[in-house]
């Protein structure tokens, strides 16, 4: 028996849901102007949401799924993967801008009155390293401050349980069924998205909308249409490294993460949308 195959709307509903919720948040900014301000509470309670979200969600996804792997070599291959794509798509997308900027420099002919800079305290490299990925304390753990230090944290957690062997298995099942929770509770807040995201951009354009089709107007102009051919463009081609023809497809799914990272400018609020793409996808969960 053959599925049915989904017509455009159903692939992409919830894509032009965020997208219109955008644009028509962004045209009441402009047209509301300092009033647009009514519209930031609405905004904030989706952004506060993900950012609650995101810290359980982290570690009960890494740390479930190293707890239930049975092979752990598969996470040494997992990570060297992980470092690799990390590095040579940074690298690509660092010389594009570099050479972009190069020829067509953004802060031309913008004057921007900034304070005189503090002195500029010496670079202590043992500390920086200590302190980036580590906390003093275990409450300092449990926040989106310290994102690093939680997923070494996690990870770490995740190879006890594993280590631990059968009696490990009652902690590594809860921590799955946690994941699944977690996920759900994504779910059900991305029904609120659409308002959420239009009210956010609308209360951003509102204060500063001005700004933006001055000073930065440039930039914008320079920016903004190299990210869409990048992702037009670069994100196919690692696609089909990655999986081929059945990779590129599945870059339907990337559209709500990526409308998320822009409207919040927060990788880490992009998190819980991005683990609910990739299940989507059908990447594995470790």
């Amino acid at each position: 028996m053959t599925k049915n195959k989904k017509t455009f709307w159903e692939n992409y509903r919830f894509s032009i849901m965020l997208l219109s919720s955008i644009v028509l948040g962004s045209i009441l900014g402009g047209v509301l102007k300092e009033k647009a301000s009514i519209l930031k509470p609405f905004g904030d309670l989706f952004i506060n949401a993900m950012f609650t979200i995101v810290v359980p969600l982290v570690f009960v996804t890494i740390s479930s799924s190293i707890a239930n792997m049975s092979n752990m070599k598969r996470l040494g291959n997992i990570l060297k993967s992980l470092f690799l794509v990390f590095f040579s798509t940074g690298l690509v997308a660092s010389l594009i801008i570099i050479v972009l900027v190069l020829l067509f420099p953004p802060a031309q002919g913008i004057e921007l009155n900034l304070p005189p800079a503090e002195a500029i305290k010496p670079f202590q490299t043992g500390n920086q390293i200590v302190a980036a990925l580590t906390v003093t304390d275990f409450p300092q753990l449990i926040s989106r401050s310290n994102m690093l230090p939680l997923i070494i944290f996690s990870i770490v957690f995740g190879l006890c349980v594993n280590m631990v062997g059968e009696k490990g298995k009652i902690i590594a099942n809860g921590l799955e069924v946690l994941a699944s929770v977690f996920l759900k509770m994504i779910n059900l807040l991305m029904y609120y998205a659409p308002i959420g995201l239009g009210a956010y951009f609308g209360a951003l354009v509102g204060e500063y909308g001005q700004q933006l089709l001055s000073s930065y107007a440039r930039a914008m102009l320079i920016y903004y249409p190299l990210c869409i051919a990048y992702l037009l463009l670069a994100f196919p081609a690692y696609a089909y490294i990655a999986a081929g023809v059945r990779g590129v497809k599945a870059l339907k799914y990337v559209i709500s993460p990526a409308i998320t990272a822009v409207a919040t400018q927060s990788s880490i609020a992009t998190l819980p949308v991005n683990l609910e793409a990739c299940e989507n996808i059908g990447v594995p969960k470790d």
